[in-house]
């Protein structure tokens, strides 16, 4: 009789160690966010879970504030290692496939996280020395920070392309951020659809992504009407005819209120090109919301239903983070998504020349 015929197929194991637990005694399991189970650490920190699981499914290790993700199925025998004090939250999982291909995206993630702390830890070291230096260290690092996050972005792409038949591909498209890589992960829910029928988390991003659909480029906007910010209706598709910014913000989003400048740049430079900007206000009190405009000089038409993450239009729009924008061709089709500062600006040169 062979090893594997062995194995018992109603439930899989997970036996491990945690190094350096600073006095914890006790390690949670969770599938995904249901707790399953919880075990006492013995005198030399291992513990031990057997759980039922017909299909792979995301499972959590949780040892007070540090998580440790793994995939698992009936049969499954696997081993996990981790120092609990490891800064980048490194630990190793072995004993299947999916176990095997979680490491190696694990391995990428570690790569750049490291990276992302050791430039966090040279910012705060500087900044509590020297606190007039924030701004220009900003201004030097922030670049560094945003091309370390784009090289983990595009290598966790490449990685879940060539792994739609595990579940470590799918984490690692969920990982990006929507607002950059959305093509990408509708591309990517299309491919997986009919897999992993009964994985929550599967089938609610396959859910949210068929919602995007209709936002993509090259989709005609959703027509709405709202109250204008002088109470009179406003329709979207009166507007066609012009390429159209359709900004959503608020009066206490400071990220919107640091882009306003640049809109208000870009509107002066492009109105009279056929190009104009319609803001959608997440606001909830009417004179903060036109207290804002008035200050930050914005000369566009505006709207809002007054109702922050509660609107309407905000939920049609599938608006989860602002500032969120979408740029609109004179058919009131969607030409860009999400375009801020010098690539808006580049992009409104090349188009309305």
């Amino acid at each position: 009789m062979t090893l594997a015929a062995c194995k018992n197929s109603d439930e899989f194991t997970i036996s491990g160690k945690l190094e350096n637990v600073q006095g914890l005694k006790k390690i949670l399991l969770y599938q995904q966010n249901r707790l399953v189970d919880s075990a006492f650490l013995n005198e030399s920190n291992e513990f031990k879970f057997r759980v039922a699981a017909p299909e792979p499914e995301f499972f959590y290790l949780v040892a007070n504030e540090k998580n440790y993700l793994f995939v698992a199925k009936n049969g499954d025998e696997l081993n996990f290692e981790a120092d609990y004090m490891n800064p980048v939250g490194e630990y190793k999982i072995e004993g299947s496939k999916d176990a095997e291909k979680l490491k190696e995206f694990n391995s990428i993630a570690n790569k750049y996280g490291k990276v992302f702390i050791e430039l966090r830890s040279q910012y705060d070291r500087q900044v509590s020395a020297n606190p007039a230096l924030k701004d220009s260290l900003e201004a030097v690092l922030r670049p560094r920070f945003e091309e370390n996050m784009k090289q983990f972005s595009d290598e966790s792409l490449k990685f879940a392309e060539k792994n739609k038949d595990n579940l470590a591909g799918f984490y690692a498209i969920s990982s990006l951020d929507k607002m950059m890589y959305e093509e990408q992960m509708i591309k990517f829910a299309e491919d997986i659809k009919g897999k992993y029928k009964n994985n929550e988390a599967v089938t609610d991003f396959i859910s949210r992504m068929e919602k995007l659909k209709p936002l993509s480029k090259g989709q005609v906007a959703p027509d709405f009407t709202m109250a204008s910010a002088d109470g009179k209706p406003l329709k979207l598709s009166d507007f066609r005819g012009k390429y159209v910014l359709l900004d959503f913000w608020a009066s206490w989003c400071g990220p919107c209120r640091q882009e306003n400048p640049n809109l208000v740049k870009q509107y002066h430079a492009f109105k009279d090109k056929g190009f104009t900007i319609l803001g959608i206000s997440l606001d909830s009190e009417k004179s903060k919301w036109l207290k804002a405009i008035q200050d930050d000089k914005l000369a566009w038409n505006h709207a809002s239903e007054l109702k922050q993450w509660n609107g309407t239009v905000s939920r049609q729009y599938e608006v989860e983070a602002i500032p969120a924008s979408f740029l609109l061709d004179p058919q009131g089709k969607i030409i860009g998504k999400n375009l801020r500062g010098a690539e808006l600006e580049l992009f409104l040169k090349n188009t309305l020349k």
